[in-house]
């Protein structure tokens, strides 16, 4: 595991989980997010962790995140994410000047969705991987977000806050290495609430004080990545 103790206030944290057998940690970071909010105060939020690694042989880079949240209201806090976003471009852009081919994976709850303008704008994820500009990453959850698949409610609307977005060099269809396959929500009836009132909702562990025996109040997120046995 790597981890890095935050400043968010509610000791909430961002950590990257590996097995040694195919991942080799070459490095870790942990990029400080230091924004205000609109009174000009610091917002203790989580920092953003920065893994680059060997992953079967090959070089990745991983930007573990959990972007600022809509508990004051989206538009109240959307600059937060946006900033959260910058850093992130940040991220990427230094390493992709150290190495222009470099194979990066950016996940977590981002706390908005695949057409906000977090992503869209200041990350610069799109949803075609096949028609990408120079410097766009592909988010490999707005296919799923545009059929209407979620991973979470938020004030009973279905939301993806959980997005996982590549840079190009994972894209594509040359699968002599690593290539980007397919992604998946992992929302199997045992993690649904059944019935009541959240009906279709993930099921939590915990209902404000009320211990429900469930697992989470997100849907967990993944993606296949692939390449040829050869």
């Amino acid at each position: 595991m790597v981890h890095y103790d935050s400043p968010d206030l509610r000791g909430v944290d961002v950590g990257l989980l590996y097995r040694p057998r195919y991942f080799r940690v070459v490095s870790t970071d942990s990029p400080v997010l230091d924004i205000m909010n609109e009174n000009g105060e610091r917002v203790y939020t989580r920092d953003q962790l920065v893994v680059t690694g060997i992953f079967d042989g090959e070089e990745m880079s991983f930007i573990v995140n959990h972007w600022p949240s809509r508990s004051s209201g989206e538009q109240v806090t959307r600059q937060r994410r946006n900033e959260a976003a910058q850093l992130t471009r940040r991220i990427v852009d230094s390493l992709t000047a150290i190495n222009r081919n470099a194979k990066i994976v950016v996940m977590g709850d981002l706390n908005d969705d695949p057409s906000n303008e977090s992503l869209r704008k200041y990350l610069r994820a799109t949803d075609d991987q096949n028609n990408m500009k120079e410097g766009e990453m592909f988010n490999c959850m707005y296919p799923l977000f545009k059929k209407g698949i979620g991973s979470l409610y938020y004030r009973d609307g279905l939301n993806l806050f959980d997005q996982i977005v590549v840079s190009k060099p994972l894209t594509g269809k040359d699968f002599t290495s690593y290539r980007f396959y397919g992604a998946r929500v992992f929302n199997k009836q045992f993690l649904v609430q059944q019935d009541g009132q959240y009906r279709d909702y993930p099921l939590r562990t915990y209902v404000g004080t009320t211990y429900t025996g469930g697992y989470s109040d997100h849907f967990p997120v993944y993606i296949i990545i692939a390449k040829e046995n050869r």
